[in-house]
């Protein structure tokens, strides 16, 4: 029987009514979920003892989690991390980068509704996700949720008010949960690379900025210039183009100047930044920001922080950026 290790973060699934609305409630989930896994694993738990709410994520947090992972990898067969919905996006994209190599299932779940609510999602969640993680030949980090399994470093949240909160829109789900869960292995990535003892420090400056129409492109330049920033993911327009505006170029150039790495991202949810598809697109690659692909926000955000922590250089950093790790992009 697989031997399964949930680690219990915060967030919504655990929490209960308080005087100031809903707060994580320390015992609760591992009390009340003691007979869902019952023949079907054995399965562990581990309650963070501060859970937090996940908007309150920070990489000291992902640290703490890989390290969980990492230090226990041969005494378990799958690992489930429960985990608010609002960073849910974030932590599966950092996981998949700094668990590389880890071959085992890492299944990210948790729920819109508390599970001492009417209707929680979260025990359908929950059953899903512990499926998910005795699944031997599962070798990445996914999100289980809503019926079903999607690749962690392309999912975003998408939905806060209905129970279909996480869709990964450039990549197609990697199983869907039925009478009979429809699990598409063809889709699924075998492991690769060495998985490190330690964590990754993560302690990079990393920043990301919305272009809007107007004064945005101005001020994002100005922050370029006058931040000392490692990475800066730039949400551009469609396939990248943004506009020829003197203060955001040269707020892009002074920065890949001096070091940082300048990651250029669509702001749609679907489709991929394409340099010369549109002539708007070339001025940022001549300033030096670097082509992101489909890369979602929250892939593009721990990609970079990932990359920052490699002990190489610039160079071999900027050609890190432009390669599929863990599934991250789509590959032409």
């Amino acid at each position: 029987m697989p031997r399964i290790l949930m680690l219990y973060t915060g967030g919504t699934i655990g929490m209960a009514d308080t005087p100031e609305g809903l707060a994580p409630a320390p015992g609760l989930l591992p009390r009340l979920i003691a007979r869902l896994p019952e023949g079907r694993c054995e399965l562990d738990i581990v309650e963070y003892p501060q859970l937090i709410d996940s908007s309150a994520i920070t990489p000291a947090h992902w640290r703490q989690i890989v390290g969980d992972i990492v230090g226990r990898r041969d005494q378990f067969d799958g690992f489930i991390v429960v985990h608010g919905t609002d960073t849910m996006a974030y932590t599966a994209s950092m996981l998949a980068f700094a668990l590389q190599g880890l071959a085992k299932p890492v299944v990210v779940t948790g729920s819109q509704l508390p599970l001492i609510r009417p209707g929680s999602d979260g025990w359908t969640n929950l059953s899903d996700a512990i499926e998910a993680a005795c699944q031997p030949d599962l070798q990445e980090v996914v999100i289980v949720f809503d019926r079903v399994m999607l690749r962690g470093c392309r999912a975003r949240k998408v939905d806060a008010a209905g129970f279909h909160g996480f869709d990964s829109p450039n990549c197609p789900p990697l199983a869907e949960f039925g009478i009979v869960p429809a699990w598409h292995r063809a889709r699924w990535r075998s492991a690769s690379g060495a998985l490190s003892d330690q964590a990754p420090q993560l302690d990079a400056n990393v920043a990301a900025f919305f272009l809007t129409p107007g004064a945005g492109a101005g001020l994002i330049g100005a922050a370029l210039s006058a931040q000392p920033l490692d990475g800066a993911v730039l949400m551009s327009y469609g396939n990248g183009n943004a506009p020829d505006d003197e203060a955001l170029l040269a707020g892009v150039s002074a920065a890949a100047a001096r070091g940082t790495l300048v990651l250029n991202i669509t702001q749609a949810l679907r489709g991929a930044v394409a340099p010369g598809a549109y002539a708007a697109s070339q001025p940022l690659v001549r300033a030096g920001a670097v082509p992101g692909g489909d890369l979602t926000p929250e892939a593009a955000v721990a990609k970079l922080l990932w990359v920052c922590a490699l002990p190489v250089d610039m160079v071999q950093k900027r050609d890190a950026l432009t390669r599929d790790w863990v599934g991250e992009v789509a590959v032409n």
